[in-house]
């Protein structure tokens, strides 16, 4: 919902990274690998009830996919640059939702089913090849190897809650429930986008 204009804030200091980090000599596919593989250690982290640890890893993969934008960006975002990242997202996404259950089973479990579940919808990026075949583009999010529609339940969102849930652990069942709902309201928005803009 307010990814658009948070990347305003945010774009010029990633950009200005990401050209460092490219100078010597770091692609964006390899800025990617990286996030993702700090952002793993958030599972086991959560799994101990590390909260803080977690939220740690949370935040430098998340930096990390600032990172790797920004430098594909700079250097040329490929197909297969866009198709990782936006893959490698989600499963980091469903980690962190993992994460909590094992951490808490009897309280955790069915909420993170559910949040997982709901991220199924908003993961989804159908409407980017039908958009493609289409010859459609949008650089409302920024410059993207996919097209990307907004919704109530965008990357800024995903991010406050994994930092809300990281910093009052004990509220997961409940902003978990929440957040899934918003992403089936998201999920039902960008249908109804798709069949107005695709239906002959």
């Amino acid at each position: 919902m307010i990814d658009a204009a948070l990347r305003r804030l945010v774009d010029p200091a990633l950009d200005a990274a990401g050209g460092f980090l490219l100078r010597r000599g770091v692609s964006a596919n390899a800025a990617t690998l990286a996030g993702f593989a700090v952002g793993l250690l958030a599972l086991p982290a959560l799994a101990l009830q590390a909260y803080g640890a977690a939220l740690a890893f949370i935040l430098l993969n998340r930096l990390a996919d600032g990172l790797d934008g920004a430098i594909a960006r700079r250097r040329g975002a490929t197909d297969f640059g866009g198709y990782l990242d936006i893959v490698l997202d989600f499963i980091f996404y469903a980690a962190v939702a993992l994460g909590f259950a094992l951490a808490d089973p009897a309280a955790n479990a069915l909420a993170a089913c559910f949040l997982i579940f709901s991220f199924m919808g908003t993961g989804s990026m159908a409407y980017a090849v039908m958009a493609a075949k289409r010859g459609r583009a949008s650089t409302a999010r920024g410059p993207k190897s996919l097209y990307y529609l907004g919704g109530l339940t965008e990357g800024a969102e995903t991010i406050a809650l994994f930092v809300t849930i990281c910093l009052w652990p004990g509220w997961f069942p409940q902003l978990a429930l929440l957040f899934g709902a918003l992403c089936w309201i998201t999920t039902v928005t960008r249908i109804l986008a798709a069949r107005r803009d695709f239906t002959p």
